[in-house]
Parts: structure tokens; C-alpha cells; sequence
């Protein structure tokens, strides 16, 4: 099981403590923060970025494949529901989340493909497109 606690500093500045990891996490100037870390979209694309590289390498390495480098590029928008023609939902907004993955290395185009499926396999990829349940408990301390 994961943990991460959150835990608000100045302005819309938190700090997020993962064991013994910790990171500042804000919004950028022109919506109100100091931009003094990753906003938390950036911080979600980035955790789907590691793992998505993180899950490729395991498994490129399990078959001894040629693997030099995995760079990966991720943005995030929302669009209108009805302009995706592969979605399910045909109102309201969507939000699209875009991996262009680049790999350096010796392989052919159907471990290329294959690793392309692999990406998809990545837990955080998973939990992004998977049913998912919040629960909250609030108390006033």
C-alpha cells in the first residue's frame, strides 16, 4: 500500500511526505501560487511517466533486450466529450492524458509494439483508466 502525506505550507503550497522522500508541490503564479514545484497534474503525469518507463524496463529486461534509454513526454488537457469518437461518454469534458514515449536501443518494430502494449499494463495506468474509489474521513482538530 502507498502513502503519502499532505501537508499545507503558504499560499497554495503543500508538502507531500512519502516516507522519507519529500516534495513541494504548488501552482503556477498565473493561477494564484508561487510556482515553487510541480502542480498536481504535472505530479500525476509524472508518476504515469515513471511507471510507464519503470514497467517497459522490467519488462525489456526480463527478455535481455537492447535498451538504452526511455525518454517520455506527457501533457494533459481536458476536451469536450463529443469530439472523442473512441469514448464511451458523449457529454461534458474528458480529460486527455498523452504518452509519446521515445526509446533508444537495438529492438524491431514488434518488441517496439510490444512494448507499447506493455506501457499500457503499467499499474498507474491501470488505476488512471480503472473504476477508482475515494474515500474521505474529515475532522476538525
Amino acid at each position: 500500500m502507498a502513502k503519502v502525506q499532505v501537508k499545507y505550507q503558504k499560499n497554495l503550497q503543500h508538502e507531500a511526505r512519502m516516507g522519507d522522500n519529500v516534495l513541494i508541490l504548488d501552482e503556477p503564479k498565473d493561477v494564484g501560487g508561487d510556482g515553487r514545484g510541480p502542480s498536481p497534474y504535472e505530479t500525476m503525469l509524472a508518476a504515469l511517466g515513471a511507471c510507464t518507463s519503470m514497467t517497459m524496463l522490467m519488462y525489456a529486461r526480463r527478455k535481455g533486450w537492447d535498451i538504452q534509454d526511455i525518454e517520455i513526454d506527457l501533457s494533459h488537457e481536458k476536451i469536450h466529450a463529443q469530439d472523442c469518437e473512441t469514448c464511451e461518454t458523449k457529454t461534458g469534458k474528458l480529460d486527455k492524458i498523452t504518452r509519446d514515449i521515445k526509446i533508444k536501443g537495438n529492438i524491431s518494430d514488434e518488441q517496439l509494439n510490444r512494448l507499447l502494449e506493455i506501457a499500457e499494463k503499467c499499474p498507474v495506468h491501470r488505476t488512471l483508466t480503472s473504476e477508482n474509489v475515494i474515500t474521505d474521513h474529515i475532522e476538525l482538530v
